[in-house]
């Protein structure tokens, strides 16, 4: 069984190597099938930082916390609430990625609004990698950070680092990367696909926050003192 085999390093680094593999291609696919050529470069440009981001996560947590890594390879929710969050989530990011292949091909945002400058694509990516390193801040803070909703045995609340900020610096970090995305891609068309992501977390981190808030000891008053969720002096 996966679990039981995840308990093995060489089971859990190839799980992670596979996780990795696999993400990579069918992403890689929504993005230039559609566009339908290889000249794509804001798509390669795209997924190299993703991969190097990838790589550099796995690594660091490979070395010094192979129990997070293991948390962030599980992918099943127990909460029916955070299983259809994670299916809009995949929605829209699949949507915005076949947009911006079918943007490239066909040209709408040129033709609409102007081609996106490439210091502005740059410029986007810049903004891509400061949200995957407030995700691996994160990690780094909070061994706990998994991919799926649970309390554990030894489970605390951490409010150190990001978490003296916001209560869910993990998604600030992935609205960051998402509202950052279409630009990075060379697409205007589909920014208004990607800022979907932002009410789909939303959702996401409240469910989130009534399952901490009555399973974990503690974070009841963590929300107390630590008044907004996901961006200073704003929400």
């Amino acid at each position: 069984m996966e679990i039981a085999e995840s308990k093995k390093p060489g089971s859990l680094k190839a799980r992670a190597v596979r996780r990795m593999g696999v993400t990579l291609v069918v992403l890689g696919a929504l993005l230039f099938v559609p566009a339908g050529s290889v000249r794509f470069w804001q798509g390669w440009l795209y997924l190299l930082l993703m991969v190097a981001s990838w790589v550099f996560f796995f690594v660091s947590l490979w070395r010094r916390d192979p129990k997070l890594l293991e948390r962030r390879l599980q992918s099943k929710e127990s909460q029916p609430e955070q299983r259809f969050a994670l299916k809009l989530f995949s929605m829209v990011l699949y949507a915005g990625f076949i947009l911006a292949g079918l943007d490239f091909r066909l040209g709408w945002s040129q033709a609409r609004v102007g081609r996106v400058p490439a210091i502005v694509v740059v410029a986007a990516e810049i903004v891509v990698g400061c949200g995957y390193w407030l995700v691996f801040w994160v990690m780094k803070t909070n061994t706990f950070a998994g991919s799926t909703i649970q309390v554990e045995p030894g489970h605390r609340v951490i409010d150190s680092g990001p978490y003296a900020l916001v209560r869910h610096p993990m998604y600030t970090g992935m609205v960051v990367t998402s509202l950052a995305t279409p630009l990075a891609l060379g697409s205007y068309v589909t920014l208004p696909v990607f800022a979907l992501m932002v009410p789909v977390l939303a959702y996401r981190l409240i469910h989130e926050e009534r399952v901490l808030c009555r399973e974990l000891p503690g974070y009841a008053e963590y929300c107390e003192r630590t008044r907004f969720r996901l961006l200073p002096r704003v929400w």
